[in-house]
């Protein structure tokens, strides 16, 4: 039996991509990739699909494999460039086609399957695009895509019979009424609508690791999590105050404390968990105190006693809570935002 190896996010294309690929007799193992800016599969809340869903139900195997400090450094630094925001698209599918490509020859597989479609995409999914991806990632010929097949040139699969062209599909631009139309054909009922799933398309999220970067071109997995919540603000090139905007923020920002951290909360009052972090951070734990001070709901009385954390030792600082200026000013924001919130 032929075998393919493909790429794998959970979402419609992708999915579609293997079930018509399967419907063609071939063994396919799936390979989902995860970096540090998706989703945490561990979270179902916080992923658009379980990887692994389709796959019980319509036999096929996934594989998990981490990129790591691979992505980050192409993040920081992308050979073809960011998207919109930080996003290093057509870099970040080179990488993931030479992953692929490993596996491929650990396997034995014949080819590789993706579930991209012609002009979906401007950046990455144009038909030139594909092709230099797919020579960059030399893998040039080895790669199908049921989706738009036939709308390019035919692949080695194809070529070599292992794959009927006349079976595949003529998909493109952005509209996925073909998708749709094919899914409920083949009995693919549970799919997540169109998003974006990777962080660095998300603007807010890009302004925020943009700024990290500039003060520190090697963040911790710490730094890069901590990103994903509550409220940032910059006091020193070295030192954050993080405050929580709810308990889930409130829960991420504490278990992230490490030792040399302080933890902050308004006691006797509904109080977010607000992190100073960084080489000085002993010396702005009193802004920190104002700044928690101030999104609390002890917000309207002149002094509020704050608790302090660090290392198992505890301690008191009686603070005012901060004034909108002082927030304004170190509040790590994208600029239309600011201009945005000081309007209203």
């Amino acid at each position: 039996m032929a075998k393919a190896i493909a790429l794998y996010s959970g979402g419609l294309d992708s999915t579609l991509a293997i079930l018509t690929v399967l419907r063609q007799g071939i063994d396919v193992t799936a390979i989902t990739f995860l970096t540090h800016f998706g989703c945490d599969i561990s979270d179902r809340s916080s992923c658009s699909k379980d990887p692994f869903s389709a796959a019980g139900k319509f036999g096929f195997k996934v594989k998990l494999c981490h990129l790591a400090d691979k992505f980050i450094a192409i993040v920081k630094n992308p050979a073809h460039g960011h998207g919109k925001n930080m996003n290093p698209c057509i870099d970040c599918r080179i990488l993931m086609l030479k992953e692929a490509k490993e596996l491929r020859a650990m396997t034995g597989a014949d080819f590789i399957i993706t579930g991209e479609v012609i002009g979906q995409r401007p950046m990455s999914q144009m038909r030139n695009t594909l092709a230099m991806i797919d020579k960059k990632a030399g893998v040039s010929g080895m790669v199908l895509r049921p989706l738009s097949a036939r709308l390019l040139e035919p692949t080695n699969p194809e070529s070599n019979g292992i794959i009927d062209r006349e079976r595949l599909h003529a998909f493109h631009g952005r509209s996925r009424k073909q998708q749709m139309a094919l899914a409920k054909e083949y009995g693919l009922t549970d799919y997540p609508m169109p998003a974006g799933g990777c962080l660095l398309t998300e603007p807010n999220y890009a302004y925020r690791l943009r700024e990290l970067l500039d003060y520190n071109s090697e963040p911790s997995l710490k730094d890069l999590h901590l990103l994903r919540a509550g409220r940032h603000f910059r006091v020193s090139p070295s030192c954050k105050i993080i405050v929580g905007r709810d308990e889930k923020d409130n829960e991420k920002i504490m278990s992230f404390a490490e030792e040399g951290d302080f933890l902050l909360n308004v006691k006797d009052f509904g109080s977010p968990a607000t992190l100073v972090t960084g080489k000085d951070a002993k010396d702005f734990v009193n802004i920190a105190a104002t700044i928690c001070a101030r999104y609390s709901d002890a917000r309207n009385l002149p002094a509020v006693a704050v608790d302090v954390r660090l290392r198992g030792e505890e301690f008191i600082i009686t603070a005012t809570p901060a004034a909108e200026d002082l927030l304004e000013k170190i509040r790590i924001q994208r600029p239309e935002k600011k201009k945005a919130a000081l309007r209203a």
